[in-house]
């Protein structure tokens, strides 16, 4: 049984960091394309960073150089290294994987297998 844990998440103030954590089992994922996503009630999930097998990375426009996702093929590992905070970051944070794709997707349909979440507070 595919399982992604997320982790890292909490309350910061506007222009902190947190790093966001997920670690994968149950499928080799180091193969794969994996992401991150977020949302807020009354909202789409959306895409906010993804890499590829072979490392290529995508970001969202509004993170991008404020956010940098990484992988650990070896710990079966993906962060998200998350830096100058907005308020606008707030939300629930995913972790996504498809241990057959190719590329660094940020459509969350290419995606079958998520986690559970970890919750990102952003204060002003």
């Amino acid at each position: 049984q595919a399982r992604l844990t997320e982790s890292g998440g909490g309350t910061v103030q506007s222009g902190g960091s947190l790093r966001l954590s997920c670690i994968a089992s149950g499928l080799t994922y180091s193969r794969g394309s994996m992401g991150w996503f977020r949302q807020v009630p009354g909202k789409e999930r959306e895409g906010v960073a993804a890499i590829s097998k072979d490392g290529n990375t995508n970001y969202a426009e509004s993170v991008k150089g404020r956010f940098t996702i990484s992988r650990d093929n070896a710990e079966m590992a993906v962060f998200l290294q998350m830096n100058s905070l907005k308020p606008d970051d707030t939300a629930m944070y995913y972790c996504a994987a498809n241990p057959f794709g190719h590329w660094a997707y940020l459509s969350r349909t290419q995606y079958a297998d998520w986690g559970q979440g970890t919750q990102v507070t952003v204060s002003s």
